[in-house]
């Protein structure tokens, strides 16, 4: 008797304890805010998309100590029209650990990763390296959702891409930066002087 194929209809995925729900607004930015520059203190971070998962192998270098931490998540939005609510779990690997997982570089996205206060509240800025260099977004987390729904949109944004999947790291790991601008062209995310 062999071993039953796992099927979407017999695995059962239980709710994790260990799962948090995230809540975050992402915001399209022509280009790092005013009082940033690139050569700021920012994080360095890899990111690896597992294909057809909702997995992702994250690395966070601190460029200043050189130092690593490693990420293996989860994370997927319950309701699929609402992408500012998702859900979150992180198990955190040691080099050993990592390294079995490698064989899964591929879908790679590279930015760094900028600290950014703006009318008190802790925005993280991200400049897109790689095929994607040029694209920079900034993202804001809420503890409730009535912070969440009731948040404008900064003024330094150029648009709320929030709920917008193509502005997700699964759907940008397989784009580069001028089908991004493509993109915001067709759907008319921003003036034609500023994509």
């Amino acid at each position: 008797m062999g071993v039953a194929k796992l099927t979407d209809q017999n695995t059962i995925v239980p709710e994790s304890k260990y799962a948090q729900v995230e809540r975050e607004r992402r915001y399209l930015l022509q280009d790092l805010p005013e009082g940033l520059v690139r050569a700021d203190a920012h994080k360095q971070i890899t990111d690896n998309y597992i294909t057809g998962t909702r997995l992702r192998i994250r690395k966070v270098r601190e460029p200043r100590t050189n130092k690593w931490v490693v990420k293996f998540t989860q994370k997927f939005s319950p309701d699929p029209e609402d992408l500012s609510r998702t859900i979150i779990t992180n198990v955190y690997l040691n080099a050993h650990e990592a390294e079995m997982l490698s064989v899964f570089e591929a879908n790679e996205i590279r930015k760094n990763r900028y600290p950014f206060e703006f009318e008190g509240r802790k925005f993280c800025v991200d400049m897109f390296l790689g095929d994607l260099f040029g694209l920079v977004l900034a993202e804001v987390s809420f503890e409730t959702d009535e912070e969440l729904d009731s948040f404008p949109k900064p003024a330094f944004a150029l648009a709320d891409v929030t709920n917008n999947p193509l502005f997700t790291g699964g759907r940008l790991a397989e784009l580069t930066f001028e089908d991004v601008r493509e993109e915001i062209r067709k759907n008319g995310l921003v003036g034609k002087s500023s994509a």
